[in-house]
């Protein structure tokens, strides 16, 4: 039997008492091994410690999660946040590298909320970091007085973009989708596609143009009960298809080069 692919899971630092630790959503755990179908390895935002050469070298794909921080502005010329904004450098300082170094290896990624931010940022794209006080676009944000079942519950339609990833899952032309963030894309990074928007012109998803493997992103919150949503679960699903092929490909790579 194959093994199950190695897929890196994204951790904040957060502290809880008096220790700091690394933390990751049991969602995003949950939806590698249920949807993706591999075997999910929380990577700690040690940027000090570990090469980004050393993350990617052992794993088939890596998932970048949402977070209740933001990226720091100054990693893409933006102002200063606002008072009391919360940030985590440390994954800052991990996150940006590894992506440049995942895509750069062929190794595939998908990253969600933060981590579809982190991805426009890594590759020289910008942030606004308050789309409500941006004139045009819609609330993007959730009722943080609401139960999980409605803050996660569709929210507005994406339009899927044709002749990209998304449409090539055989994806409607539009569908719901959930919407729990403040920030957005402001401006795309150069090597990046637009895979789909909202109502409100808001990119909501892009995909890495020539990419060596599959490297998607998008704005929602895909791994929220993913396996009742059939949308959701068609990115799952390729994701982990795509990790598989890594995960064959290297087997086979080892077991001609021990």
């Amino acid at each position: 039997m194959p093994r199950l692919p190695l897929i890196g899971v994204t951790a904040c630092t957060k502290q809880i008492g008096l220790h700091p630790y690394h933390v990751t959503g049991d969602k995003y755990v949950r939806a590698v091994a249920v949807a993706a179908k591999g075997l999910p390895l929380i990577v700690p935002s040690l940027a000090e410690l570990i090469d980004p050469a050393d993350i990617i070298d052992g794993l088939d794909g890596l998932l970048f999660t949402g977070s209740p921080s933001n990226i720091e502005p100054h990693l893409y010329h933006g102002p200063a946040s606002a008072p009391g904004t919360l940030h985590d450098p440390e994954r800052d300082r991990t996150t940006l590298p590894l992506i440049r170094a995942a895509l750069a290896a062929g190794v595939p990624v998908l990253g969600i909320c933060r981590g579809f931010q982190e991805l426009n940022v890594a590759l020289g794209g910008s942030l606004h970091q308050k789309l409500h006080e941006v004139e045009g676009f819609i609330e993007h944000r959730e009722d943080a007085d609401a139960p999980l079942d409605v803050q996660y519950g569709p929210s507005h339609a994406v339009h899927i973009h044709p002749g990209g990833v998304l449409a090539g899952l055989g994806l409607p032309t539009s569908f719901e989708v959930n919407s729990i963030h403040t920030q957005g894309i402001d401006q795309v990074a150069p090597d990046l596609r637009v895979e789909a928007t909202a109502p409100d012109g808001l990119v909501e998803a892009v995909s890495v143009e020539g990419g060596k493997a599959f490297a998607l992103a998008v704005q929602w919150h895909p791994e929220w009960q993913v396996s009742s949503n059939p949308f959701y679960l068609a990115i799952f699903q390729a994701f982990g298809d795509a990790c598989r092929r890594r995960a064959t490909q290297r087997d086979a790579d080892a077991s001609v080069n021990p």
